[in-house]
């Protein structure tokens, strides 16, 4: 058995799809099949059941995995000692992002990241289907570390560090009939129609989860993403709790204390807990640390923007 029969292996079983897996490693279709039917032949048994629909793992496959990530990540930790030991960084890292904020500077890390580190190359993947879709694809061995707001318990096979916290508050209309409150109970919103962020992002998970727990029922109207949610509650179309950092300060709004403070948005990046982080992927975790970061006091979503380009040095944490 050969170090790349387990990596065309571990390709396939991420991807699900021989063309996938022959892309990722830039050789020819051909060449992935000739070498998956040479390791099922080397260890008697099929990997993957194949049809014109779709690829799939068999029972080897399921259990060949995570011996197959074992093995290639410890020829990746032998490589990365012996360039530790010359001097300097080598090899790849896979991020994935959530696209709605920019509470760490995240160019402005990769930027220092890579002006230190110019052999390790970076490839980052910014994902729209919010927390869940990155946690999904970390698991699946897709990405090394992701940025994402994980609520509830971290998902099993991985490891979450937090970075920043941030309590939820309410934001209204300023002719709406809590427009005037400044503190209010959750179940007070029962009957209010809301604009809320797509299933699987982390407030929205957040919210959901809350008004379980408080057995209360709620409807959302409209689903947006966090950068347009302040205007479709500007038109009236309905009320939205979203973390307070992106809560706009506008004469047309209202922000309004939830409860007690005790639900809170955070963002965490997570790394998985069955695999060993290679050489560049702890120098980035050590990075992330630093820039870990709280934006000046009255910090809109809209500013953010604008924050992130600030020099690096004016925002470390």
């Amino acid at each position: 058995m050969e170090l790349r029969h387990l990596e065309y292996f571990v390709a396939v079983a991420e991807e699900l799809s021989f063309t996938a897996a022959a892309r990722r490693l830039h050789v020819v279709q051909s060449g992935v099949s000739m070498t998956i039917r040479a390791l099922e032949k080397e260890l008697g048994a099929p990997l993957f059941e194949r049809s014109s629909q779709q690829v799939s793992l068999t029972d080897a496959g399921v259990a060949l995995l995570p011996e197959a990530h074992a093995a290639l990540d410890a020829v990746q930790a032998a490589r990365d000692a012996v360039r530790g030991n010359q001097g300097g960084l080598r090899g790849a890292i896979d991020i994935g992002a959530m696209t709605a904020v920019a509470l760490i500077d995240l160019p402005a890390l990769l930027c220092r990241f890579h002006t230190s580190h110019p052999g390790v190359a970076i490839r980052l993947r910014v994902s729209s289907g919010g927390s869940a879709g990155l946690a999904q694809a970390l698991a699946a061995g897709k990405l090394d570390a992701a940025f994402l707001s994980l609520e509830g318990r971290t998902p099993g096979g991985l490891t979450a560090r937090q970075l920043a916290s941030y309590p939820m508050v309410l934001l209204v209309p300023a002719d709406h009939r809590l427009a005037s409150r400044r503190r209010v109970a959750l179940q007070e919103l029962a009957d209010e129609e809301f604009v809320d962020f797509p299933p699987g992002t982390g407030s929205r998970d957040l919210v959901d989860r809350a008004f379980a727990a408080a057995g209360l029922r709620r409807r959302v109207s409209l689903e947006a993403d966090m950068a347009s949610a302040a205007t479709y509650v500007r038109y009236g179309l309905g009320i939205t709790l979203l973390p307070e950092f992106a809560a706009p300060d506008t004469p047309d709004l209202r922000v309004v204390t939830v409860g007690d403070h005790t639900l809170r948005w955070t963002l965490s990046v997570a790394t998985s807990s069955t695999r060993r982080p290679s050489a560049p992927l702890r120098a980035l975790l050590e990075l992330a640390d630093e820039y870990a970061s709280t934006p000046p006091e009255g910090l809109g979503l809209h500013d953010l923007g604008s924050w992130g380009r600030r020099p690096a040095a004016d925002h470390k944490g």
